[in-house]
């Protein structure tokens, strides 16, 4: 009888400890930094056609190009696994290659508008038109891993699953965050007496 308490006890702990949900949790926040990762890995893959396609404007910034080129490669070159979700100082890492990249991009594009034969050419419009529907899906892909990981961080600092989460090591994820922050939280400023 006594053992029998006793496994009934046991088993009403475990149901309430919160580890299958950090099973279902985990896996899908690996899930969703799967896609995270697909999409970069679509929008790395267009940067050489972009980088060649604006080649051809002979007297194009070769600096700017070369910040693309280089952010690309070193956004290439951080080994994205799903270990990295757990690591903050790795995932910092990896977020600020991205940021530096997307950076990059955006400089092309703002430059690319100066040069009217380039925005002729229908390949390069349809590779900047590519290029925005893969920025838009990484945002996308972005949204959905850090709800994700709110999910996760949640039950993962919530009693009395945090204590499960202490025995079994399910830690809190690190998550996106603004690059700039204090940049974006200074209004603009509006000028209407300079034209």
């Amino acid at each position: 009888m006594k053992r029998m308490l006793a496994t009934v006890l046991v088993v009403s702990a475990l149901t309430g400890c919160g580890y299958n949900d950090f099973q279902r949790l985990d896996e899908a926040t690996k899930s969703k930094w799967s896609e995270v990762l697909n999409q970069y890995q679509r929008r790395a893959d267009l940067v050489p056609n972009i980088v060649a396609s604006v080649k051809g404007e002979a007297n194009f910034e070769q600096e700017t190009l070369t910040k693309v080129i280089d952010a690309r490669a070193k956004a290439t070159s951080i080994q994205a696994t799903p270990e990295l979700i757990n690591d903050p100082a790795a995932f910092e890492k990896f977020q600020q290659a991205q940021g530096e990249l997307s950076s990059a991009l955006s400089r092309l594009m703002v430059v690319a508008e100066q040069y009217p034969q380039l925005q002729a050419n229908q390949a390069f419009r349809d590779l900047r038109v590519t290029l925005e529907g893969t920025e838009n899906r990484i945002t996308v892909a972005r949204n959905a891993y850090i709800q994700a990981v709110q999910e996760y961080n949640v039950l993962a600092r919530s009693f009395p699953t945090n204590l499960t989460g202490m025995v079994f090591g399910y830690d809190p994820k690190p998550n996106f965050t603004v690059q700039n922050e204090a940049e974006i939280s200074r209004p603009p400023t509006v000028d209407f007496g300079s034209k």
